[in-house]
């Protein structure tokens, strides 16, 4: 289980969010929406670790994360708004990355047909620079799989997709959690979710 409690985040004494609470658990996906600058963004990165809150804990797994930081960190994947590849390297030298950073399991043949069910294994041996938004966001998202992580945290993850990549993922983000999974996102989108739940900063 994921668990805030009292979470409040101010940036140069402005207030973004304050006494937040927020629990999340096995079969799980919470969505947060906002308008722009309300703080979804910073709020993921607060949990993360990576902003420091000004008050509140969180915990993972009954513990304080900042006590259980490489537990939290080896569980969690994190998929930016920004990418994470390099674009001087190719699709699968990236993803070659990944899967040694991550350990991954995933056979050759098992990266292909994921490329292939995203429709850019036309691009396997393509430099990331040579790629449009909506194929970059398709190979950040390969994370997911490659990385096989307990929970997921995703800021936008829908942004550029097309109709097709966006059922896609939908779908993924139905098997994570039909599998145990755990999943919070920040999105302006909808998607078609069943028990979808949503936290609104607004």
């Amino acid at each position: 289980m994921l668990l805030i409690n009292d979470l409040s985040f101010f940036r140069n004494d402005v207030k973004i969010f304050e006494n937040l609470n927020l629990s999340l658990i096995d079969k799980q996906i919470i969505q947060i929406k906002g308008k722009n600058g309300s703080g979804k963004t910073t709020l993921l990165q607060v949990i993360l670790n990576i902003l420091e809150a000004k008050s509140g804990e969180i915990f993972w797994k009954g513990k304080n994360i900042k006590k259980n930081i490489f537990n939290f960190y080896n569980q969690t994947t994190f998929i930016m708004d920004k990418n994470t590849s390099t674009r001087e390297l190719t699709v699968i030298d990236n993803i070659n990355l990944w899967k040694e950073l991550s350990s991954s399991k995933l056979s050759s043949d098992q990266i292909f047909s994921l490329l292939k069910t995203l429709d850019i294994e036309k691009y396997y041996n393509t430099k990331v620079m040579y790629l449009s938004s909506g194929e970059n966001k398709k190979l950040e998202l390969t994370r997911l799989i490659l990385e096989q992580k307990k929970l997921w945290v995703l800021d936008e993850p829908y942004n550029h997709l097309d109709e097709a990549s966006i059922e896609i993922l939908s779908q993924t983000f139905l098997d994570h959690i039909n599998n145990g999974g755990m999943i919070l996102f920040t999105s302006h989108f909808k998607p078609n979710i069943e028990n979808l739940e949503t936290l609104n900063l607004s």
